[in-house]
C-alpha cells in the first residue's frame, strides 16, 4: 500500500505536465502511475511509418523545457517520445513514476475523504495507492476504435490497427489495404505506397488537406536555437499567434473559412489532374467541421499506380476479400485499420467510482461534462486532464494541458485539507456556456460526423471552442466558487 497526496495516471504530456507543474510548486507527495513500459502516451503507442505530428514542433512542447534540436518544422513521433523523456529526466520525476501499473479501479472512500486505488502490474498481485487527490491523466488517443465488420476475425492475413503497428507483418511487395482517410493514413499511405505491391484504400469520407509545407532544420538552425534562447522565443510566439488567428478559419468565420477552403481546393486541383478523382477526394460538408489535415505527399500516392482508391466504407470481410459498402470487392494479404479512436467514451470513466458509488462513465452518459474542463461534480478531489472540451482544432494541445495543470496546482494550493466538491450547478453553467459557443461553429453546423460531438447527446464534448487565450482567462476566472462550502460540523 501506497500513501501520496496526488496520485497522477497516465505518463503521457498531460501526466508528466501535472507532475512538472507539482514539482515547481514545491508538492513533492505524488506518484504517476502508468500501464505501460515507458512514457510517452500517444507517441510511445504510435509507430506507423511516417508519423509525426501535424503541430509545429516549438509549439508541441512545455514551455518550460524548450527544445533547440528538433529535426524540423514538424517533429517525427520517435522524437516527440523521446523528448518526453527527456523531460522526466530534467524534471526528476523517475523516482515518482510506477510503470507498468495500470489502474484497476478508483473508488472514493466518503468516510475518509480519499481515493482508493487498486493498481496492478503483471505477474505481481494487486495493491493499493490511497491519495488525498486523483488526477485522471490518461489522454483521449489511446484506446483504438475497431469498426464492426461482419468477418474482420476471417480475415487470414496480418491485421492490425495504426495505433498497434505490426512492425514485423510482410508487407514489403504485399497487398496493402488501409481503412480510413484521417490523420493517421494520410500519414501511412504514402510511406506504403513505396514499398507495398499494391495499396487499396477504403475512403468513407475524404478530407480537406492543406499544404503540410514546412522544412529541416539545419544544423546552423539547431545551433542557433541552442545559443540563442530569445530566438527560440520568439520563434513560439508567432506560433502561438499563428495558431491563435487560425481559430477563425476552422470554428466558422465565413472569410476566413473561405480563403482556408480555397487553398485546400487549390491543393487538390493542383495534385490531382484526374477529374473523376478529385471528384471523389473532394469533401461534401464545410470546411472546420472535421479535422482538417496537412500533407504535401498524400494526394500524389493515391494518384499513383500504387494505390487504389475506393469510394466506399469496408462493409464486410470474406477471408482474403474485402467488400466495400459500393459492391466492389477487393483481396489483400494484410489490413491496416486507420479507424481512429474511441475519443468520446474514455475507457477509464467505467472504473472511477465517485460519491454513491457512481461511475464516472454513468455520469458522463449523455457525453463528457466537467467544470473549468477539469472538474466533475460528484466526483470529490478529482481532476481531469485533456478530457472535457480541453482539445483544439487549430493549435497545440499542449497549450491547454498545461493551463489545465496550473489551474489544479493553484486550486491544490488553496485547498487546505478540505474535501472539494463541485457545485452541480457550477458544472452545467459550464456546460451551457460551451453549447453556447458551440452552437454556430462548423464543428456543430458544418454537415459532418466528426470525433469532436458525442453521439448520444449531439454536444461538442472534445473540443474548447474558442481560443487558447480564451481558455486561459476562464480558467483564471474561476475563483474557487465552482466548489461546494463544507457543511459544518454536526453539534452535540
Amino acid at each position: 500500500m501506497t500513501r501520496v497526496e496526488v496520485a497522477i495516471v497516465g505518463a503521457g504530456f498531460a501526466g508528466i505536465g501535472m507532475a512538472s507543474a507539482l514539482r515547481r510548486a514545491g508538492r513533492e507527495d505524488f506518484v504517476v502511475l502508468e500501464r505501460a513500459a515507458s512514457v510517452g502516451g500517444t507517441w510511445r503507442d504510435n509507430t506507423y511509418p511516417g508519423i509525426a505530428c501535424d503541430v509545429p514542433s516549438h509549439l508541441y512542447g512545455f514551455a518550460a523545457h524548450p527544445n533547440p534540436s528538433w529535426s524540423g518544422t514538424y517533429a517525427r513521433g520517435d522524437e516527440i517520445h523521446a523528448y518526453l523523456e527527456r523531460v522526466v529526466d530534467a524534471e526528476g520525476l523517475r523516482d515518482r513514476l510506477r510503470l507498468r501499473t495500470a489502474m484497476q479501479r478508483a473508488t472514493w472512500d466518503a468516510a475518509l475523504g480519499l481515493w482508493r486505488l487498486r493498481t496492478g502490474r503483471a505477474g505481481s498481485p494487486a495493491d493499493e495507492v490511497i491519495a488525498d487527490v486523483l488526477v485522471l491523466a490518461c489522454g483521449r488517443l489511446t484506446e483504438p476504435s475497431i469498426p464492426r465488420v461482419p468477418g474482420l476475425e476471417t480475415f487470414p492475413g496480418p491485421l492490425f490497427h495504426s495505433a498497434r503497428w505490426d512492425h514485423s507483418a510482410p508487407l514489403a511487395g504485399a497487398r496493402v489495404a488501409v481503412v480510413g482517410t484521417g490523420a493517421s493514413a494520410i500519414q501511412i499511405v504514402p510511406e506504403l505506397a513505396r514499398t507495398a505491391g499494391h495499396v487499396t484504400l477504403f475512403q468513407r469520407t475524404p478530407a480537406w488537406i492543406v499544404p503540410r509545407g514546412g522544412d529541416a532544420y539545419s544544423d546552423a538552425d539547431r545551433a542557433r536555437f541552442g545559443t540563442t534562447p530569445q530566438a527560440l522565443e520568439e520563434l513560439r510566439a508567432d506560433l502561438y499567434a499563428e495558431g491563435e488567428e487560425r481559430f477563425a478559419s476552422r470554428s466558422g468565420d465565413s472569410e476566413a473559412a473561405a480563403e482556408a477552403e480555397a487553398v485546400a481546393r487549390a491543393h487538390l486541383e493542383r495534385q490531382i489532374a484526374d477529374p473523376a478523382l478529385r471528384a471523389a477526394l473532394t469533401p461534401d460538408y464545410a470546411f472546420g467541421c472535421k479535422r482538417v489535415l496537412l500533407s504535401d505527399d498524400f494526394y500524389p500516392a493515391v494518384a499513383s499506380d500504387a494505390v487504389s482508391l475506393v469510394r466506399g466504407a469496408l462493409t464486410a470481410v470474406e477471408g482474403s476479400t474485402l467488400v466495400a459498402s459500393d459492391g466492389s470487392r477487393h483481396h489483400a494479404d494484410a489490413l491496416v485499420l486507420a479507424t481512429g479512436f474511441a475519443s468520446t467514451r474514455q475507457p477509464y470513466a467505467d472504473l472511477v467510482l465517485g460519491e454513491g458509488g457512481t461511475a464516472l462513465a454513468a455520469h458522463w452518459s449523455g457525453g463528457m461534462t466537467a467544470f473549468a474542463s477539469t472538474v466533475v461534480a460528484g466526483f470529490p478531489n478529482l481532476f481531469v486532464l485533456n478530457g472535457p472540451n480541453a482539445s483544439l482544432g487549430h493549435s497545440s494541445s499542449v497549450l491547454m494541458i498545461e493551463e489545465q495543470a496550473a489551474y489544479v496546482t493553484r486550486v491544490l494550493y488553496g485547498r487546505g485539507g478540505r474535501v472539494l466538491r463541485v457545485d452541480p450547478e457550477a458544472e452545467r453553467a459550464y456546460t451551457d456556456e460551451i453549447a453556447k459557443a458551440a452552437a454556430s461553429t462548423r464543428w456543430m453546423t458544418g454537415g459532418c460526423r466528426n470525433w469532436y460531438v458525442d453521439d448520444r447527446s449531439g454536444r461538442l464534448t472534445l473540443l474548447w471552442p474558442g481560443t487558447v487565450d480564451a481558455f486561459r482567462a476562464r480558467l483564471a476566472r474561476a475563483d474557487g466558487s465552482e466548489f461546494l462550502p463544507e457543511p459544518a460540523p454536526a453539534s452535540r
